[in-house]
C-alpha cells in the first residue's frame, strides 16, 4: 500500500464524504477499500482524491467521491442484490457496486473508455462486473435489478430505467437541466407503481446519447 495514498484516502473520507453526512458504514468501508486511484488517467493521479470531477475523456468526468458516497447511501446495496450502472464512466462506480453487492451490468456509449475501465476492474479481479458499450436510452431493460444508478443526469425521468426495477428495487437519478438539478431515489413498489424521493440539489453532466453497439466480458 503507498502511504501517501491511504492518507490521502483516509482524508477523503473524513473531510469529504462523511462531512457531507454519509455515515454509513459499508458505503464508508467500500470507499476505503476500493483503490480510486487505480481508476483515474495517469495524468490525473495526483488529485484521484481532490473534492471535484475528475477529466477522463470526452468531455465526461468521474463524479467526487461525496456525491459517490452519497448515491450509494441513498441506494443502500444489499449483499447479493443485480446492479444496473448506466454510464460506466472511470469504472470506480461499478467497482464500488461490485464490493457491495453480488452483479453488476454496467453500460457506457463511449468505447475507449469501456475498455479502460475494463482493464482497471480486470487488474482488481472484480469478475462480478459485466461490461457493455451502447446507448442505454436506446435499450429495453428487462425487470429485474434491485438497484439502478444513472451517472449521468437527465432532463426528464426514464421510465425505461424504472422499468428495469424488480419490485422493491432502488433508482439513483439525477433530474432537470441545471444548474441546479435534483437528485431523486425512485422505488418500485408494484408492477405498475413507483414512489419518487428528492433527496438533495446537484449538477452533474447530461448522460450522452448515441447509438454504438457491442459487448465483452472479463
Amino acid at each position: 500500500m503507498n502511504a501517501k495514498n491511504e492518507a490521502a484516502r483516509r482524508q477523503m473520507i473524513e473531510q469529504q464524504v462523511r462531512a457531507w453526512d454519509v455515515l454509513d458504514a459499508h458505503v464508508l468501508e467500500t470507499l476505503a477499500a476500493v483503490p480510486r486511484e487505480n481508476f483515474v488517467p495517469e495524468a490525473y493521479r495526483g488529485v484521484a482524491f481532490a473534492d471535484a470531477p475528475i477529466p477522463i475523456g470526452h468531455g465526461q468526468s468521474m463524479l467526487p467521491p461525496a456525491l459517490e458516497g452519497r448515491i450509494l447511501q441513498a441506494l443502500a446495496p444489499v449483499r447479493g442484490e443485480r446492479a444496473l450502472e448506466i454510464g460506466t464512466g472511470s469504472g470506480y462506480f461499478a467497482a464500488c457496486l461490485a464490493h457491495l453487492t453480488g452483479s453488476v451490468d454496467s453500460i457506457e456509449i463511449h468505447a475507449d473508455l469501456a475498455a479502460r475501465a475494463a482493464r482497471a476492474l480486470g487488474e482488481l479481479g472484480l469478475a462480478r462486473v459485466t461490461l457493455e458499450t451502447g446507448d442505454a436510452l436506446a435499450r429495453d431493460f428487462a425487470a429485474g435489478y434491485e438497484l439502478v444508478a444513472v451517472t449521468g443526469s437527465l432532463p426528464l425521468p426514464a421510465q425505461g430505467f424504472e422499468r428495469a426495477l424488480a419490485v422493491g428495487g432502488r433508482l439513483f437519478a439525477v433530474i432537470g437541466t441545471g444548474p441546479a438539478m435534483e437528485a431523486r431515489l425512485v422505488t418500485r413498489t408494484g408492477e405498475d407503481s413507483w414512489l419518487s424521493e428528492a433527496l438533495f440539489e446537484t449538477c452533474v453532466e447530461p448522460l450522452v446519447q448515441r447509438a454504438a453497439p457491442s459487448r465483452f466480458r472479463f
